[in-house]
């Protein structure tokens, strides 16, 4: 049996699929452990999960106002790249498996410095800078769309995006969460940080289209479970206080919220749409501007193109939110929705992206 490093980090939709390939190679009796930034929050995610963490330095590649990396920040990465070779020297894993982000690239150089197997995970639809760094000594990529721009497809194998596969029973969620049944529940989640854009538009939004009372224009009595972020709940909470349908929370339980929820409203983070089609929930998405290359946007246009979602411009966010909102709430285009979106299910992900690895373990 072989130890297989996990090189993941910065953000959830990086941490998580790593966490689920690493308990999905354990179960099969390898080693796993997280390699990311010191500190970070791949590093609590380690712990919560049982698993074994290594950090290093890891510096950000984003560019100054020149245009170029900052300087201090490339020496950052240069150190990290150093303490992980260090490491994996030393503990001679089987294989590196880099997640991308810039917490990920230590780990995936160093590895390839050193003659070691590196398989990457892409889970975008526009191959990443940090994977693009990588992918020409990577031996494999598993993609979680069926093609990615930048990448050749000799080298890709499409596996899904790996979640966490658990459900709840709807009045198991529900209870769990303090909502009630018998009720449109609508999710609205802006990434494990929440998305300020979000916390500031869709409540307003939300009034706008249910009223005081909370009502369809059928008259369907609806709940909306709000994932702030804990750094904005208590800017959120007091513009919704009149609203007694309207539960804003600093973090949500993902299976319960996901299990509960009707149709979500959110970013377009490839692992939040993962984690909706896994559930078969249907999507309003509104792609985070700044992301890396527009990815949020392709991804979202992917899962429109599926009929799985609806795709919302931040700049629209005051007209058209609303308009898709209520085409969401209509039963039988939410059903269609549903059914779209489980077709999109990454249901096995995780154990497809390990059969990859281990084809590739020296």
């Amino acid at each position: 049996m072989s130890l297989i490093v996990m090189a993941t980090g910065g953000t959830g939709g990086h941490i998580y699929p790593a966490v689920a390939t690493a308990r999905e190679l354990m179960g099969r009796g390898h080693q796993a452990l997280l390699l990311g930034q010191r500190g970070g929050m791949e590093e609590r995610f380690a712990a919560d999960s049982g698993l074994e963490f290594r950090g290093v330095d890891a510096g950000k590649l984003a560019r100054s106002g020149q245009g170029r990396p900052d300087p201090r920040e490339l020496l950052r990465a240069a150190r990290g790249v150093a303490e992980a070779r260090a490491f994996l020297r030393a503990a001679q894993p089987g294989a590196v498996v880099g997640y991308g982000g810039f917490a990920s690239l230590p780990g995936v150089l160093a590895a390839q410095s050193l003659g070691l197997p590196t398989v990457l995970h892409e889970q975008n639809a526009r191959l990443g800078l940090t994977q693009r760094l990588a992918v020409g000594r990577a031996r494999a990529v598993g993609t979680a769309y069926p093609q990615v721009v930048g990448l050749t497809p000799d080298k890709a194998t499409q596996v899904g995006m790996p979640v966490r596969e658990e459900r709840l029973p709807r009045p198991e969620a529900l209870a769990r969460l303090g909502l009630r049944g018998g009720r449109l529940t609508v999710l609205i989640m802006g990434g494990s940080q929440g998305s300020l854009a979000l916390n500031n538009g869709v409540p307003d939004v939300l009034r706008s289209v249910f009223g005081p009372e909370g009502r369809t224009p059928d008259g369907e009595p609806v709940q909306v479970l709000h994932s702030t972020g804990p750094r904005w709940l208590e800017e959120v909470t007091p513009r919704v206080a009149d609203l007694p349908w309207y539960h804003p929370t600093g973090y949500v339980d993902a299976v319960a919220a996901w299990s509960a929820a009707d149709f979500g409203i959110t970013r377009a983070g490839t692992g939040t749409l993962a984690e909706a089609a896994f559930h078969g929930v249907p999507l309003v998405m509104l792609p985070l501007p700044e992301s890396a290359e527009n990815h949020q946007f392709h991804n979202a246009q992917s899962v429109q193109s599926a009929g799985a979602g609806r795709l919302v411009a931040q700049a629209d966010l005051a007209g058209a939110l609303g308009r898709a909102v209520l085409e969401c709430a209509q039963p039988g285009t939410r059903a269609a929705m549903r059914e779209a979106a489980l077709g999109r299910s990454p249901a096995g992900a995780a154990a497809r992206l390990a059969d990859l690895v281990l084809r590739h373990v020296r």
